[in-house]
């Protein structure tokens, strides 16, 4: 395993300079994702419908276009900060943005056994019944290094996993900088990154300007794809001190911009 740098020198050029993502390979647990978008580009690696139907789950391979939009917008983000990263689609969402815990249970836990590096997840639930399961998966995923990137609820209420120790917590900032992490010194939230007037792809190829937690995901998560391209041994224990080295409000950073993450 590559070793990783005090964390007072690490910089963005040892962290990911030179790296476009490149093998890394990111799973959008989401509403699936609209290949034909021009920010796309066609470049989808593999997708997996997972649905429930008379309490069995079932998991179907063949292309399917993005049920509502969400899910087309946070790869869209992805592909722009690690453009040549593998995109899989992991749709467990509907056309009303809904879904059930179980099959979103079901589509995590198919990422981590089938080799995803990083998840994407810009969806939580504040479901008590799935706090086990995602824990364990949760869990799971952190002993076999992979990445789990979520959005923290955007409403002042815990929501799973984003409160979990082991995945990467995410919320929004607002400074227009797609690199640009913070650290938050008061979990369960961990980092900031970009979700406020974010524009993004949406379905039929359209674009937005958004605002949410679920777009300040993707933009650490695509971080954290760049970072695996150069150093794809790192754990996420050695990846969350990665990230907290960069970040922008760390007291080794020359300048510290004035506001952090918020829930909001």
């Amino acid at each position: 395993m590559e070793p990783v740098l005090p964390v007072e020198i690490i910089t963005p050029e040892w962290a990911w300079g030179g790296s476009s993502g490149a093998g890394v390979k990111v799973a959008v647990i989401d509403s699936g994702i609209d290949a034909d978008h021009p920010q796309i580009g066609g470049r989808i690696s593999g997708y997996i419908g997972v649905a429930e139907r008379d309490g069995v789950i079932v998991f179907d391979t063949d292309p399917h276009d993005d049920a509502y939009g969400h899910g087309t917008a946070c790869a869209g983000i992805i592909r722009s900060l690690a453009p040549d990263c593998e995109l899989y689609s992991v749709r467990v969402l509907g056309p009303m943005l809904m879904g059930r815990g179980s099959v979103f249970a079901a589509g995590l836990r198919w990422a981590i056994e089938n080799g995803m590096d990083v998840c994407n997840m810009s969806l939580g639930t504040t479901k008590r019944e799935f706090f086990a399961v995602l824990h364990e998966l949760a869990d799971l995923a952190y002993f076999r290094n992979v990445m789990l990137v979520t959005a923290a609820n955007n409403a002042p209420v815990p929501s799973f996993p984003s409160v979990y120790a082991s995945v990467i917590s995410v919320a929004s900032h607002d400074r227009k900088d797609e690199d640009l992490v913070y650290y938050n010194p008061e979990p369960p939230v961990e980092f900031g990154g970009l979700g406020i007037d974010v524009r993004v792809p949406w379905r039929n190829k359209g674009w937005l300007t958004v605002t949410g937690n679920s777009f300040a995901a993707p933009h650490v998560a695509g971080v954290v794809a760049r970072i695996l391209g150069k150093h794809p041994g790192l754990t996420v224990f050695q990846m969350k001190s990665v990230l907290s080295a960069l970040a922008a409000n760390t007291a080794r950073t020359e300048s510290a911009p004035p506001s952090g993450p918020s829930a909001d």
